[in-house]
């Protein structure tokens, strides 16, 4: 594992235990050697958000909502961030940008989305199709007209 990687966990396990400060110090390490470090982002806004600091989860949030603005989870937390800060329209709003992402991803899931591979011997049984059998008798032609029946007298005559 890469020492970047090593300091993230760690933050992960100061957060884990509920020493948030701690996380928060070691998170903010992370992001000054790579500011991309996109879990990191998330977590940090996380952090501040369990301190009850509102303010800094909100800007925190947002920071990693630059980094990835179609995520649902950035819009879930800026949305659970607002609806504690007490704004409840910004927090409709990120709730919305989350389901919105929801959407997207389930698209593009389902379009590149293949069947997992399966053992044949745990397969649910299909059922065959019933063989085709040729009709004795073909059916009436309704196209077809057939020759007026006679055999009595037509009125008039």
């Amino acid at each position: 594992m890469s020492a970047l990687q090593d300091q993230y966990d760690e933050a992960m396990f100061e957060f884990s235990t509920g020493n948030y400060d701690g996380a928060i110090t070691r998170l903010k390490g992370v992001l000054k050697s790579d500011p991309h470090y996109f879990d990191a982002q998330l977590a940090l806004g996380m952090a501040h958000y369990r301190k009850g600091d509102y303010a800094a989860a909100i800007a925190e949030g947002h920071k990693a909502e630059q980094l990835r603005p179609r995520e649902q989870l950035v819009h879930t937390n800026l949305s659970l961030f607002y609806m504690k800060a007490g704004d409840k329209v910004k927090a409709e709003h990120h709730g919305l940008q989350a389901k919105i992402a929801s959407w997207r991803a389930d698209a593009q899931n389902a379009k590149t989305a293949s069947p997992p591979p399966g053992d044949p011997e745990l397969e649910l049984a299909k059922p065959k199709p019933a063989p085709y059998k040729t009709p004795e008798k073909f059916p009436d032609m309704p196209w077809k007209k057939k020759p007026p029946i006679s055999g009595g007298s037509k009125p008039g005559h």
